[in-house]
C-alpha cells in the first residue's frame, strides 16, 4: 500500500473548470478565423500586492473587424481607494456606475475571454493584475496567450530602416502614429478600443498569416 494518498483534485468553483475546458480545442491557424479579446484594466496604482482594479474592459476582434456588440466593461467594488489616480482615470469611489465584486468581475472575464488569445498595450501589466486578483480569491492564473501591440509595432518598425526607434512606446504614441482618436483614454473600454484599432493596423503592416506568426 501507497504511503501517500492520490493527489486530489484542488477544489475549484464549476466556472473555473469550465474555463480551462476551452484550452482542451487547438486554436484555429489563421488569423482571420481566431477570436482576439484586447483588454485594459484601470487600476488604482501600479503594486500587484497593494492595489487593486478598478475596472476591466474588453472587445473582441474577429475577421479583422471590431465586435462592437460584444464589449466587455465591468466596474469592480473598493475598499482600497487612491485619490491620486482617480485624477487620471476618471473612477471615483462611489461612482453612479454598477460595481461588482472583484471575485464575479473575475468570474464574468473568464467566461467572456474563453481561450481566446487576450491582447493589450503593455499587456503583461494587466495580465499580472487580474492573475494577482485571481490568487486573493484562490484560483489560478490565466491560461491564454497574449500579445502586446508595443513589442508588435517595433516589429513594423524593423521593416523600416529610416525609422529612428525608441526604447518604450506608450498608447498615446500609437493613436498619434495611426491617427486614433483619443476621446475616451483612461477608461478602460476606451483604451481598450484604441489598442483594437492599433492592433489592426499593426496587422496590416506585419501582414501575418498564421497565428505562430504573431506569437514567436
Amino acid at each position: 500500500m501507497w504511503p501517500f494518498s492520490p493527489k486530489k483534485q484542488l477544489e475549484l468553483p464549476d466556472f473555473w473548470w469550465e474555463y480551462e475546458e476551452y484550452f482542451k480545442e487547438k486554436l484555429p491557424e489563421g488569423i482571420h478565423d481566431n477570436t482576439f479579446v484586447v483588454l485594459d484594466t484601470e487600476t488604482t496604482g501600479f503594486s500587484l500586492t497593494r492595489d487593486r482594479m478598478l475596472c476591466i474592459g474588453a472587445l473582441k476582434l474577429l475577421d479583422n473587424n471590431i465586435v462592437v456588440k460584444d464589449s466587455f466593461e465591468v466596474y469592480i467594488q473598493q475598499d482600497h481607494y487612491d485619490s491620486e489616480s482617480a485624477e487620471i482615470h476618471g473612477i471615483l469611489k462611489k461612482s453612479k456606475k454598477g460595481s461588482i465584486s472583484e471575485l464575479d468581475a473575475l468570474k464574468q472575464f473568464l467566461v467572456y475571454a474563453k481561450n481566446h488569445i487576450l491582447v493589450g498595450h503593455h499587456v503583461m501589466f494587466d495580465i499580472n493584475m487580474i492573475n494577482a486578483a485571481l490568487k486573493r480569491n484562490g484560483l489560478p492564473k490565466l491560461k491564454n496567450r497574449t500579445l502586446d501591440t508595443e513589442s508588435l509595432y517595433i516589429r513594423t518598425l524593423l521593416i523600416s530602416t529610416v525609422v529612428q526607434r525608441k526604447d518604450r512606446y506608450t498608447l498615446d504614441d500609437l493613436a498619434n502614429k495611426f491617427s486614433i482618436s483619443r476621446k475616451d483614454r483612461h477608461t478602460a473600454l476606451g483604451d481598450a478600443f484604441i489598442t483594437a484599432i492599433a492592433f489592426l493596423r499593426i496587422i496590416e503592416k506585419l501582414k501575418p498569416e498564421k497565428i505562430k506568426d504573431l506569437l514567436r
